[in-house]
């Protein structure tokens, strides 16, 4: 389930603009505030069966908005690969410390700068 919620998080903050603004506020109170349905039903004044159908139509729209464009899936690839890039410049640069070559320390200094920029 947490996994889940993470999930719907990060497609929420990619795709939540083609939301609503009631669907919006719904999912946010359901995921982001972790109100149960018959708690957002009775700030809403809603049914709880209308709370769930507009969570349900949201989650659809953020999934099928996903399929089609994948950019969540991107992302997460990208933060690994960088990740992947600051341990390889990070090892560079141990591995330069006994070598002491000027060029490699700037190089892979800038490398760690900007990976930590794009994290």
């Amino acid at each position: 389930m947490k996994s889940d919620t993470f999930q719907m998080s990060m497609l929420f903050d990619f795709y939540g603009e083609l939301l609503t603004d009631k669907q919006k506020e719904l999912f946010d109170l359901y995921y982001n505030e972790d109100l149960s349905l018959t708690e957002i039903a009775e700030n809403a004044g809603i049914t709880r069966q209308g709370v769930r159908d507009a969570i349900t139509r949201s989650e659809s729209i953020l999934r099928e908005t996903e399929d089609r464009l994948g950019l969540v899936k991107k992302y997460s690839g990208l933060e690994d690969k960088i990740a992947q890039i600051a341990d390889a410049a990070g090892y560079i640069s141990r591995i330069n410390a006994n070598l002491r070559n000027y060029e490699i320390a700037v190089c892979t200094e800038k490398i760690l700068k900007l990976t930590g920029e794009l994290k």
